[in-house]
């Protein structure tokens, strides 16, 4: 049975420093993601999301679902040998998506 490939994934902030690179199963969700990116998340950085529905993770231009998994989520893997593949996170509180709903 051929061995799992992992998948390199760094996550760039705001400010355009990184989070990672972390290497992952194309099993795992977008939602184990989020969750990675709010523990690792630099404690210095003034924006910082609390909890993992904060953070919007994008990939090639398109917002990912929690429920999707990294297979799922249509990123050239097969382009990038042994190459890190770059998120970018996006902090929107609870309480902003709230507002903006309201509007």
């Amino acid at each position: 049975m051929p061995e799992e490939e992992l998948v390199e994934l760094k996550f760039r902030l705001y400010d355009g420093s990184d989070v990672g690179p972390f290497r992952y199963s194309p099993a795992a969700t977008v939602a184990m993601l989020k969750e990675r990116v709010v523990a690792e998340w630099p404690k210095d950085k003034k924006i910082a999301p609390k909890v993992a529905n904060d953070v919007k993770l994008i990939s090639a231009g398109k917002v990912l679902d929690n429920n999707k998994t990294v297979g799922q989520c249509k990123m050239p893997f097969g382009e990038l040998p042994n190459g890190v593949i770059t998120m970018h996170a996006v902090v929107q509180s609870s309480l902003a998506k709230a507002k903006a709903e309201e509007d």
